[in-house]
């Protein structure tokens, strides 16, 4: 086999090689079905048994309680920008949103076309490198929702402490973090994850919704749209993306294996300060984010120059170390550190980091 590089791209990222083996192995004749997970029928019960355990693995990962239903739809985190307001604003017709990144602002952009939109706070002006502060006064208690995106995969951002929302619902988009730290679900009156960082191939969306928040969709709303139909269909309603949800609960199950969301916490925190110590007492390299709302999946960093960061780039890729390019809003490097990634990767990309130091100073 070639050899494997190590991905550090913000998504689609890389994936656990275990899991990519079994699905290899699985992947022409699944155990006992005597076909692929891609030709099964999703209304086979073969099929139903993947989606119950991938749900109820998730659950326990999570751990979930019994008032909030487990969705797999479609249409990446972008679609729930829209499904959110659909669902959701409709009692007050008006949400809060804080805008911490490109996604949240997008978000906030979608969600204004069908209500009133308040932007609590927002840290555009400092190009979004912290999480800014904000009280109670700026909150609307009428909101229908409150709006948070858990961690800013461009900026390299994370809230490390949720906001009191008091009864109104908080919705949290957690695509690139959900499972690399614990949090408490029943703050949260729906949560959601593309797949495509932490889970699996692009294609599935995981969403967790309180039951109470289902049933009160706009009347516009498409019926593809609707949380409820999603819910009460078991995410059947239509064809799901089949083999995606077979592949996240692989994953699930790899947690699983690792001890659980607290050991993978662990392991991430220390991934993450093998990079941050070195930026930090680096004399070349910089972070860009205030060091209090650093993220443990995603890490800019820049160099004096752009000329320096192109080489950079282009010698990290000679070295087996891909996909550090900054996004272009950022500029310069981004390290993402998602739970598939050994802590071998950050060493060799932080060894790496300070040869180039040394020669390029």
């Amino acid at each position: 086999m070639e050899r494997r590089v190590f991905n550090f791209s913000a998504g689609p990222s890389m994936l656990p090689l275990e899991v990519l083996e079994q699905a290899q192995r699985e992947l022409v004749c699944y155990p006992s079905g005597g076909m692929s997970v891609m030709e099964m029928s999703h209304r086979s019960k073969m099929f139903e048994k993947i989606l119950e355990h991938a749900k109820s693995t998730l659950k326990e990962l999570m751990h979930i309680p019994d008032n909030y239903r487990i969705l797999f739809l479609q249409g990446g985190g972008s679609t729930q920008f829209s499904m959110v307001p659909l669902n959701l604003m409709t009692k007050s017709n008006m949400a809060d949103y804080v805008v911490t990144g490109q996604w949240a602002k997008k978000a906030a952009q979608e969600a204004a076309k069908y209500g009133k939109v308040n932007i609590v706070a927002s840290s555009e002006d400092s190009i979004f490198d912290h999480i800014p502060s904000f009280d109670s006064s700026q909150m609307n208690p009428d909101a229908d929702y409150f709006y948070i995106t858990i961690n800013n995969t461009v900026y390299g951002t994370r809230w490390t402490e949720l906001p009191d929302t008091g009864d109104v619902p908080l919705v949290g988009d957690m695509s690139s973090s959900i499972l690399s730290e614990e949090i408490d679900v029943t703050k949260f009156g729906l949560l959601y994850a593309g797949a495509q960082k932490n889970l699996g191939p692009a294609g599935v969306t995981v969403v967790i919704i309180r039951e109470d928040l289902l049933g009160g969709a706009m009347d516009i709303t498409p019926t593809m749209l609707r949380y409820d139909i999603a819910a009460k269909n078991n995410s059947l309603y239509n064809t799901p993306p089949t083999y995606g949800i077979y592949f996240v609960g692989l994953v699930f199950d790899w947690v699983k294996r690792q001890g659980g969301v607290a050991a993978i916490q662990k392991i991430n925190e220390y991934k993450a300060g093998i990079l941050y110590n070195f930026l930090d007492e680096s004399s070349l390299f910089k972070g860009t984010v205030v060091p209090k709302d650093r993220s443990l999946m995603n890490a800019p960093f820049v160099l004096p120059t752009e000329e320096l960061n192109a080489k950079f780039i282009q010698e990290a890729a000679a070295h087996g170390l891909v996909n550090l390019k900054g996004h272009r809003s950022v500029g310069g490097m981004r390290a993402s550190m998602y739970n598939a990634m050994p802590v071998e990767g950050v060493e060799a990309l932080a060894a790496f980091m300070k040869k180039f130091e040394m020669e390029n100073k």
